[in-house]
């Protein structure tokens, strides 16, 4: 802290990630999402919070710009669920870079987030968080070092323990039904 009370570190660290996630506006509104001053202050502070509840600290360039890039032109984000969705996309980050114990990078980590939440997860947070990155996080912490060969795509396949209908099974079923 300085003479006048205020902690210099602290201060440049919110002001470079005011200016980072300001920068996003401009790439999200191509798909007609932007934060307001007032969800950018919220997510700093949930920001912290998350954070200080999963005692992680960062230095220099946030995750939120690149969760931002990676799910803004996901099908199940909406301006009226943009802010609230980014809060608990950063929460889940955070979280489950503890749970696989930072083995898996960033970009990894994004990848496998946003994949299975388009495709397994149909935007549902607590299937994202409780059921497929629960089981990654499992697989990675008992040693599967495979995400590195694909970036974090196309893994969930081989851990799922949910069998998905296909088409075919459908329109058969369907078939039976009629």
């Amino acid at each position: 802290m300085n003479m006048d009370g205020q902690n210099w570190p602290a201060l440049m660290n919110g002001q470079l990630w005011l200016k980072q996630v300001r920068e996003t506006n401009r790439y999200s509104e191509r798909f007609g999402l932007t934060l307001s001053e007032e969800d950018m202050a919220l997510l700093f502070t949930e920001r912290n919070l998350a954070l200080k509840a999963e005692q992680r600290v960062e230095f220099g360039q946030s995750i939120l710009p690149q969760i931002i890039y990676a799910f803004c032109d996901s099908s199940f984000l909406s301006q009226n669920n943009y802010a609230e969705t980014l809060i608990r996309l950063q929460e889940i980050f955070y979280l489950y870079k503890n749970e696989m114990q930072d083995e898996i990078t960033d970009e990894e980590l994004i990848h496998f987030m946003r994949e299975q939440f388009e495709t397994v997860c149909y935007g549902d947070f607590d299937y994202l968080e409780g059921t497929c990155l629960n089981i990654f996080s499992q697989a990675i912490r008992a040693g599967y070092r495979g995400y590195q060969n694909t970036q974090g795509y196309g893994e969930f396949q081989k851990f799922d323990i949910v069998q998905r209908w296909d088409r075919r099974l459908y329109l058969e079923a369907l078939r039976e039904l009629c």
